[in-house]
């Protein structure tokens, strides 16, 4: 038996507090659509032990051996084994907030050069100590640029990923902020520079897009600087290895999902966010930022710096009202960095670059299978397939052992389905996935055999 300390007075007195007649109110807030809706297949009674077992024998159902090629800003690069063994030292593992520089000497440094690398991948000269994510680090971005123009504007790209659209709009609803979508060129699946609206603060880029896609940043730059407005670019970081930095073209705030750096898939989470800026916006920066100082015997120490305490404790003054940070994700990605190094870094993308290239030309041999734009690459693109229901070939792919996907949910490549390779891959693997795409496309009554397929160019 189980002890459980609550009595029905206890749960009733509890409930009064808060103003709910029962325990189910207390989840009222939570869409239908994300509930079960009936009670869980568990005999009534079962300790928790039992439970535990019941939950292990499901878990083991799962299938952990299929070969990943998703994508959609989770990817699955090696890890290193000194990445987890250097931030499981208790040092890092159980460090909070430094508040106390004189004690916390060893955290603030190793968060000051994780601010480094994040300014030498963005080519930007500051940066925060890090975000949660990196949906919610491209509103903050936001905020911070219709603070410093005084706009409230927004312009974002439609091949922008969708989960951080969403969030943009989220933040922006409260404050009436105008949120406007510019589609992407069906053909090139690039995000054209047009004409902005008089009230943009922003206009916001990924590279590469939501489709694999490089964007010409350079020309986004020139266009949002012509209107006044700030060019914020949600980079993958692991493209620096090849391409130019969005600072060194003209961003005026880069952030991102720091998943490929040292993160792991682990499920979905956690991860973190980075944000870097030009350094007349440093004032506004959300979160925590360290700084290098001496102390008065001249010796060389990390404090942090430049928070404006109305995050903390003047809401309505505040541009951002994140007060912390993913210190334990982020010192992971200092590690992983510092482990890869700039070369590291370069061979990486060129082997996600070549291993693409080859993919994109093995499945677009496939009769059925075709890329949905033709602009340039690197590790990851968008295939058409024959199907009347994408999600029906992802699913039989993944029991057939390999994982694709996402599926585009909008704009002109909807339908469409993300093929990512990243270092990890091999030829064997592409050939294997080429393969198992032919059947799950015959099986699934594909009719397209003979249609030339499209070639990619990498970038």
């Amino acid at each position: 038996m189980e002890f459980s300390p609550h009595t029905a007075d206890d749960l009733e007195a509890m409930l009064a507090v808060v103003g709910v007649t029962d325990l189910d109110a207390l989840f009222d807030h939570i869409p239908p659509t994300s509930r079960l809706g009936r009670p869980l297949d568990l005999a009534a009674g079962l300790t928790e032990d039992e439970v535990l077992g019941r939950m292990g024998r499901l878990a083991a159902a799962n299938r952990t051996d299929a070969v990943c090629f998703a994508g959609g800003g989770a990817y699955d690069h090696v890890v290193p084994s000194v990445v987890g063994a250097l931030v499981s030292r208790g040092e890092l593992l159980t460090a909070y907030t430094p508040y106390q520089p004189e004690v916390s000497q060893g955290m603030l440094q190793a968060l000051f050069e994780y601010q480094t690398v994040i300014c030498e991948l963005t080519g930007l000269p500051v940066a925060n100590a890090s975000l949660y994510d990196g949906g919610s680090a491209v509103a903050e971005a936001v905020s911070m640029a219709c603070a410093a123009t005084r706009r409230n504007g927004v312009v974002l790209s439609g091949a922008l990923d969708a989960p951080s659209r969403r969030i943009v709009r989220t933040y922006g609803h409260p404050l009436g902020r105008a949120v406007a979508e510019v589609a992407c060129d069906p053909a090139s699946g690039r995000t054209p520079v047009t004409a902005l609206p008089a009230d943009s603060a922003a206009v916001v880029v990924a590279q590469p897009n939501a489709l694999g896609v490089v964007e010409d940043v350079r020309a986004h730059a020139e266009g949002a600087h012509a209107a006044g407005a700030k060019l914020i670019v949600k980079l993958e970081p692991t493209a620096v290895g090849l391409l130019a930095t969005p600072g060194s073209q003209g961003a005026d705030l880069v952030v991102g999902e720091g998943q490929p750096l040292g993160q792991g898939l682990q499920f979905g989470g956690p991860t973190f966010g980075f944000l870097a800026c030009t350094g007349d916006q440093v004032r506004r920066l959300p979160g925590r930022i360290v700084g290098e100082t001496v102390d008065h015997r001249g010796t060389r120490g990390y404090v942090m710096t430049l928070r404006a305490r109305e995050q903390d404790i003047r809401r309505e003054r505040a541009t951002s009202n994140i007060c912390t940070n993913q210190t334990l994700n982020a010192v992971a990605a200092l590690i992983y960095l510092t482990w890869l190094g700039p070369q590291g870094l370069r061979d990486l993308a060129r082997n996600c670059l070549v291993l693409a290239r080859y993919a994109a030309e093995r499945l677009t041999a496939v009769d059925g299978v075709e890329l949905a734009v033709d602009g340039p690459f690197l590790k990851e693109f968008a295939v058409r397939l024959d199907v009347a229901d994408p999600h029906a070939a992802v699913g039989a792919l993944h029991e057939a052992g390999y994982l694709i996907g996402p599926v585009v949910g909008d704009g002109p490549a909807a339908g469409a389905v993300m093929v990512a390779t990243t270092e990890r891959r091999t030829r064997a693997e592409i050939d294997g996935l080429a393969e198992a795409l032919r059947g799950v496309l015959r099986e699934l009554g594909s009719g397209l055999a003979g249609v030339g397929a499209s070639r990619g160019r990498g970038a």
